[in-house]
């Protein structure tokens, strides 16, 4: 399938069950350029992820048929891609579940539509300075391929989301240097936001969960240093 920067315009999948909120995200991105699918459910936008392959997914996380983490399981599992969710819900549990399956991002309703086009287009800019070609980076048993996007510890590989990816490489450019939770925030995330912090840690924990425990050393109040041996 010829992919959507081949044709020239970023494909975005928008999965909202809200007909008024969809269409009005779905303007906002055709303005700005975009090429835009709609999904209202679960099912659908499971399955609009595979037949169109977004470069990016907004996603609601109430949905009907079954809910936005599980549409994000689903479309993760099959092939990594930005998702940035939408939730009405306020709990601090409720969004670090959201990042713990592989969301990037995640405003919380009401949102301007300027800011929902800044964070989408932070996230694109992120995936493009991070496909540049690289280098294979060895950080005692850990090795990653920022060529291929693969990852080993201790020679066995594991799947990453793209941002987990780009947050580990971003440590292992600077082995056993502390990295603020603001500085990865900006760099790795492309914008700064205290409130944004949390999503740092989340991705943390994942990496640790999938690579080990002791992979990442936290800094209490300042930020995470990787200490692979």
């Amino acid at each position: 399938m010829e992919s959507s920067q081949q044709r020239g315009a970023r494909r975005i999948l928008v999965v909202e069950d809200e007909p008024t909120i969809a269409e009005s995200i779905a303007a906002r991105l055709r303005a700005e350029g975009f090429t835009v699918d709609i999904a209202h459910d679960g099912p659908a936008g499971v399955a609009g992820a595979e037949a169109g392959e977004p470069d990016l997914v907004v996603l609601d996380v109430m949905l009907p048929g079954f809910d936005g983490l599980e549409v994000c399981r689903r479309i993760q599992a099959r092939r990594p891609v930005p998702v940035l969710m939408l939730t009405a819900r306020t709990d601090e549990t409720d969004v670090l579940v959201g990042l713990g399956v592989g969301a990037d991002d995640y405003l919380t309703k009401p949102f301007s539509l300027r800011v929902l086009t800044a964070r989408i287009h932070a996230l694109l800019r992120r995936v493009e300075r991070h496909a540049a070609p690289g280098a294979t980076i060895i950080v005692g048993d850990l090795r990653i391929d920022t060529d291929q996007r693969r990852v080993w510890r201790a020679d066995t590989e594991t799947q990453l989301t793209p941002l987990e990816f780009e947050l580990l490489v971003n440590l292992a450019r600077r082995p056993r240097t502390v990295l603020a939770r603001d500085r990865l925030l900006s760099e790795v995330w492309g914008w700064a936001d205290a409130s944004g912090t949390r999503a740092v840690d989340s991705h943390i924990k994942a990496l640790r969960r999938k690579l080990g425990a002791d992979l990442i050393r936290t800094v209490h109040g300042v930020g995470y240093a990787l200490e692979a041996r």
